[in-house]
C-alpha cells in the first residue's frame, strides 16, 4: 500500500492565485533579464574571442537562449 508523504496544496483563494501569478511573472522577468545580459556579454566579445569559443556572431542569440532557457 502506498502512502502520501507530502501533500501540496493548490492555491485556492484569489490572493493565493494572484501571488502565484506574480511569482511566475517575476521569474519570467528575471529569466528574460538574464537572457539579455548574456546576449550583451557575448556581443561585447570580439570576433576572435567568439571564434575561440566556437560561436559564430550570427548565432549569439541562439547560444544565449540555449544557455538561459535550456532549449
Amino acid at each position: 500500500m502506498t502512502h502520501a508523504t507530502e501533500i501540496l496544496l493548490a492555491p485556492v483563494g484569489i490572493a493565493d492565485r494572484l501571488a502565484a501569478r506574480f511569482a511566475e511573472w517575476k521569474e519570467q522577468v528575471e529569466t528574460r533579464a538574464l537572457f539579455r545580459k548574456t546576449v550583451r556579454e557575448l556581443n561585447a566579445l570580439s570576433n576572435r574571442e567568439l571564434e575561440d569559443l566556437g560561436i559564430a556572431r550570427a548565432s549569439v542569440r541562439l547560444v544565449a537562449r540555449m544557455a538561459v532557457y535550456g532549449n
